[in-house]
C-alpha cells in the first residue's frame, strides 16, 4: 500500500523532470543541436532519479549516506538553476517560470518528509494495539471518574441524612426539655404556694373528721435506695426534734431535708415520713 506522502512526491517529481528536460531542450536548443540538449536534460533528470532510487534503496534497508544525499539535493539544485536562469533570460512569462522553478526542490523536501514518515510509520497490528492501550485507559479512567462521582454522592447522601437525624433528635430533646421545665415550675409553684396546704386540707376534712393531715407534694429528683432497718423503740417527738436538729446543724450550711432524712435513716434511727417532716418543720421554724 503506498504510504500518503509517495503521492504528492511522486506527482512533483514526475512534473519538476519534465519541466527540467522540456527547459533545457528549448533553451540549449537554440544554441546546439537538439539532441545534444535532450541528452543534458536527460542527465540532469537520470542523475536525479539514481541517486533517489538509491536513497530509497539505503531507506528500504535502513540505512543512510550523506554523500548519496548531498549528490541527490546536489542534482536537485542544478535543476532548480537551469530553470530560474531560463525564467530570468525569458523575455515573456517571467513571473510564470519563476513560480514553477522551485519545484526540484519541492520534490527533494517531499521525499524527505516520505522518509521521515517510514522511519517513524507503524503496521496496522501494532496501530490497533496502541488504540486498544488508550482505548483501555480512557475505560479505566472514565469507570474511576464515575465511581469518584458515586462515592460522592452516597457520602453526600449519608451526611444529610446523619445531618436531618441529629436536627430531630435535637428538635425532640429541646420540646421534652421545654415540657419538663414547664411541669418542674408547675410543680414548684403547687409545692411552694401558701393555700396548697389550707385547699389539700379543706378537701379532705369532709372525708376524716377532725383529722390534719400533713400535706407534701413528691419532690421532684433521683430515688435513693434506703437501708433496711431494724426495729427498735419509737423515738418521742422531742427526742425527734433534737436528733433531726442535730443531723441538720452538723454542716454549715444546714443540711437540706433530702439529705437530714438520708443521715437519719442512715444512723439508725426509725421514724415514718410523716413524723420526721413534722420534725422538721418544727426545728427549722
Amino acid at each position: 500500500m503506498a504510504r500518503p506522502t509517495a503521492l504528492p512526491a511522486v506527482a512533483v517529481t514526475a512534473v519538476s523532470l519534465v519541466l527540467t528536460l522540456a527547459v533545457v531542450v528549448m533553451w540549449l536548443g537554440t544554441a546546439m543541436p537538439w539532441p545534444v540538449a535532450l541528452v543534458v536534460g536527460l542527465g540532469i533528470d537520470g542523475g536525479w532519479l539514481a541517486t533517489l532510487a538509491y536513497e530509497r534503496r539505503l531507506a528500504a534497508q535502513g540505512d543512510h549516506s550523506r554523500a548519496v544525499t548531498a549528490v541527490g539535493w546536489s542534482f536537485g539544485l542544478v535543476a532548480t538553476g537551469v530553470l530560474v536562469a531560463h525564467a530570468l533570460m525569458a523575455e515573456a512569462d517571467t513571473g510564470a517560470w519563476l513560480a514553477v522553478a522551485w519545484l526540484p526542490l519541492a520534490a527533494k523536501a517531499l521525499w524527505l518528509v516520505h522518509g521521515l514518515w517510514e522511519r517513524t510509520a507503524l503496521t496496522p497490528r501494532a496501530l490497533d494495539m496502541i488504540s486498544g492501550v488508550q482505548q483501555e485507559a480512557r475505560d479505566k479512567a472514565a469507570v474511576a471518574r464515575a465511581r469518584l462521582r458515586a462515592e460522592a454522592t452516597t457520602e453526600e447522601t449519608r451526611l444529610t441524612a446523619v445531618t436531618e437525624a441529629g436536627a430531630r433528635v435535637a428538635r425532640v430533646q429541646a420540646k421534652t426539655a421545654e415540657t419538663l421545665s414547664r411541669a418542674w415550675s408547675t410543680l414548684e409553684s403547687a409545692r411552694n404556694g401558701e393555700d396548697t396546704g389550707r385547699a389539700l386540707t379543706s378537701v379532705t376534712g369532709r372525708v376524716t373528721p377532725d383529722v390534719t393531715p400533713s400535706w407534701e407534694l413528691p419532690v421532684w429528683g433521683p430515688t435513693e435506695l434506703l437501708t433496711a432497718l431494724e426495729s427498735g423503740p419509737a423515738l418521742t417527738d422531742a427526742e425527734l426534734d433534737a436528733v433531726v436538729e442535730e443531723i441538720r446543724t452538723s454542716r454549715v450550711p444546714a443540711l437540706s431535708y433530702r439529705e437530714m432524712s438520708t443521715r437519719f435513716r442512715a444512723a439508725g434511727h426509725s421514724a415514718s415520713e410523716v413524723r420526721l417532716r413534722a420534725a422538721w418543720k418544727r426545728v427549722a421554724a
